[in-house]
């Protein structure tokens, strides 16, 4: 049995005890979060539509962190201009606990 799910604007194709990293959801480490299902199916058949968007993906939170640094740098040649910048984008660690 799996099921696609969308948070932060992007889906994931998940089944119970996977592991997935989302963006940060916000949710303290060890805690529970639920989201509702786009679809679901098992190899067999795959259903979309009203009746499967009740379902619910439950999942708990196994961390949160940062990724690593991004160097975004710009300049312009001959004008002595220089930027240097990093960004570290936060994400959650998911543990898939069951799709009902």
């Amino acid at each position: 049995m799996y099921a696609i799910i969308e948070t932060g604007g992007k889906q994931y194709k998940v089944c119970p005890g996977s592991v997935i990293y989302t963006e940060s959801l916000g949710a303290s480490e060890g805690s529970e979060v639920s989201f509702k299902t786009l679809a679901k199916g098992d190899d067999s058949e795959f259903v979309f539509g009203a009746p499967y968007l009740d379902s619910v993906v439950n999942a708990k939170v196994l961390k949160n962190g940062k990724t690593k640094k991004v160097v975004v740098f710009k300049y312009k040649a001959k004008k002595n201009y220089k930027r240097k910048r990093g960004h570290r984008q936060r994400y959650s660690k998911l543990e898939i606990l069951s799709i009902s």
